[in-house]
């Protein structure tokens, strides 16, 4: 159960940048920001360049990148958006969702399916998501659904998790016309010149890009990390169960929120995170 390990990494990574990220919106817009998530992974990542082999390209992999990076570069803005108007309590749960519109789209462009322990597993993992963001002091079980409405990022979110079914299933395509390592290194330096597109065009200018390269560094670390842990994962198992166990950054997403912005209080998610873990248990063990 290698991949197991990746995606708990994975998972650890990107809550550590989400937490960053949200603290650097204090200073920064939501643009600045989504570039900086993936500008500053680059010099990380370059350091693996010289010791992989770069695999033959086919037509397959061009095609799949050229959809990738439009729906990429929308669900990373909406993303960084989400977590600046919105707490991380509220808007990071919805991410679990991701594994179940998975279940469909991975279904259809690859052909995968889990098998019952898999499926109950990524059914647990969804329903403990749901859970962690009921307000247990109002004891209202359609607070997370209620949340949509109250709040603007838990919708932005709702729409990354659609938009990352589609890019985590199109991205393991990608992984099988070319390898992990190569694409998990080569997508960040496309998706960054396309960012950089976009912010250029929105901002006119990218100073504010470079404005805090200490703190900019930080995130673009803990997200190389991420990425290579991610796609070492995905190149494993299951899109379904690799998703299903990334999104238990959730938990780790409510220590932050507690941690670093005071948050809701930790003992009212303890149900929604017992169900999570279950959830990784039935995946990885039945």
């Amino acid at each position: 159960m290698e991949w197991v390990i990746y995606a708990l990494l994975t998972a650890l990574s990107l809550s550590t940048v989400d937490a960053l990220c949200k603290r650097a919106l204090r200073r920064n817009d939501e643009y600045t920001i989504a570039l900086v998530r993936e500008a500053y992974a680059l010099p990380f990542l370059a350091m693996v360049l010289p010791f992989i082999e770069i695999p033959a390209l086919d037509r397959t992999f061009w095609i799949t990148l050229a959809i990738l990076l439009p729906l990429e570069v929308t669900a990373l803005l909406l993303y960084v958006r989400a977590i600046r108007v919105s707490p991380l309590s509220l808007t990071i749960p919805f991410t679990a969702t991701t594994p179940l519109f998975i279940l469909f789209i991975a279904f259809l462009i690859l052909g995968e399916w889990p098998d019952l322990s898999g499926l109950i597993g990524v059914m647990l993992i969804v329903t403990g998501a749901y859970v962690l963001n009921i307000d247990k002091r109002r004891e209202s079980l359609l607070a997370p659904l209620r949340a949509i409405g109250r709040e603007r990022g838990s919708l932005y979110m709702l729409g990354v998790a659609f938009i990352y079914a589609i890019t985590s299933t199109l991205g393991k395509v990608a992984i099988m016309h070319s390898s992990p390592i190569f694409f998990g290194l080569f997508y960040p330096f496309t998706l960054t010149i396309s960012l950089s597109v976009v912010v250029g065009v929105r901002k006119r200018t990218l100073r504010e890009v470079v404005r805090y390269p200490f703190a900019f560094l930080t995130i673009g670390l803990f997200t190389a990390m991420m990425i290579i842990f991610h796609f070492l994962a995905l190149s494993l198992t299951n899109v379904a169960y690799m998703i299903s166990v990334k999104r238990t950054s959730l938990i780790f997403s409510l220590l932050y929120g507690k941690l670093l912005f005071n948050e809701e209080a930790l003992k009212e998610r303890l149900a929604g995170s017992l169900l999570m873990l279950a959830g990784v248990v039935s995946i990885t063990l039945l």
